[in-house]
């Protein structure tokens, strides 16, 4: 595995060795011990989360203010455009993001550490959205900002399109009324 740094400090990008042929492929798209060893992190995850979405839907920023969790994320069908927002106010990279193209065809994951947002806009016809998390889904603590908050500027490829949003993600708040971390 290859681990590449975002410039979000903490946040990561993680490329798994890919062996393939004509017949097709195979890699190793998680072990506990060779996502210690190349990132450093001894990380307890506790969920997997599957989600479909077809292509314009955009969901986040999500985040969790109690509870806070670490995201493994990757695309096994279809294409999104990741985001990572760091929410750490005692962070030098507050409000800043980082976007990056996820794929089944890259096969790259992202780490999205605790106290950052996390969001994706599907770009492809469809995507198959996996993550793993470091802590349960807590509903009374999730929080979510606005995908359009214009201090974060996030640069969506949407081509146009108005994205479709979940009722929740419409009453994200912008950035300077959100509750974020210390």
């Amino acid at each position: 595995m290859n681990v590449v740094n975002t410039p979000l400090p903490g946040v990561l990008l993680l490329e798994p060795k890919v062996f393939g042929d004509e017949r097709g492929f195979f890699f190793e798209s998680f072990n506990q011990q060779a996502f210690e060893k190349a990132t450093g992190l001894d990380m307890p995850f506790v969920q997997d989360n599957h989600s479909r979405s077809a292509k314009g839907v955009l969901r986040g920023i999500h985040y969790q203010i109690q509870h806070t969790q670490g995201k493994l994320v990757r695309v096994v069908k279809g294409r999104v455009f990741d985001v990572a927002v760091d929410l750490r106010r005692s962070s030098a990279h507050f409000g800043r993001w980082f976007g990056i193209e996820l794929s089944d065809t890259n096969h790259r994951q992202l780490w999205v550490p605790p106290g950052f947002g996390h969001g994706f806009l599907t770009i492809s016809e469809s995507a198959d959205f996996l993550y793993k998390t470091t802590d349960y889904y807590a509903p009374a603590h999730e929080r979510c900002i606005a995908w359009d908050d214009p201090t974060l500027a996030i640069n969506w490829p949407l081509e146009g399109l108005q994205p479709a949003l979940s009722a929740k993600d419409q009453q994200g708040r912008l950035l300077g009324e959100a509750e974020t971390f210390a």
